[in-house]
């Protein structure tokens, strides 16, 4: 298959449509290749909260990372918006934002976050980056969200 700005832009957009609908982690795992090895990764200090700052590697680990994420926050109203893709490098870099809540604390903040996803030759995700308000987070975990 060649890669068009067109395939990656629809493969990205199916893939945060899916997220922001709360589909089921096998669900999501149907965007991930099957040919390469996949990496879902979230920058920050793992220190903070259980699904940052560590790779989670392969199919069965980008799974555990969307059950990881699901077993600590919940969120409404995600949507997505501003996709730069690059065909050449097969890499889509998108912003979203939401309200998130921390399921144990039951404190919730308003969030905007950044996913760079990379794509194999049959544009399925192969390596999936977010960047999100890491200290918010470790707040809302706390119960200090409101306090600091």
């Amino acid at each position: 298959m060649r890669i068009t700005r067109d395939n990656l832009l629809h493969a990205a957009k199916s893939l945060c449509i899916d997220f922001a609908s709360k589909k089921d982690p096998d669900v999501l795992m149907t965007h991930f290749s099957t040919t390469h090895q996949c990496v879902a990764y979230e920058h920050g200090l793992p220190i903070l909260a259980p699904f940052l700052g560590r790779h989670f590697v392969g199919r069965d680990g980008v799974r555990d990372y969307f059950k990881t994420i699901a077993s600590a926050l919940s969120f409404e109203r995600m949507e997505f918006s501003e996709y730069i893709v690059d065909p050449e490098v097969q890499k889509v870099s998108v912003k979203g934002r939401a309200r998130f809540t921390w399921l144990s604390s039951e404190q919730s903040w308003d969030e905007i976050f950044t996913y760079v996803l990379d794509f194999d030759d049959d544009c399925k995700v192969t390596d999936y980056q977010v960047w999100a308000d890491t200290g918010a987070a470790y707040l809302a975990s706390k119960g200090r969200l409101g306090t600091s």
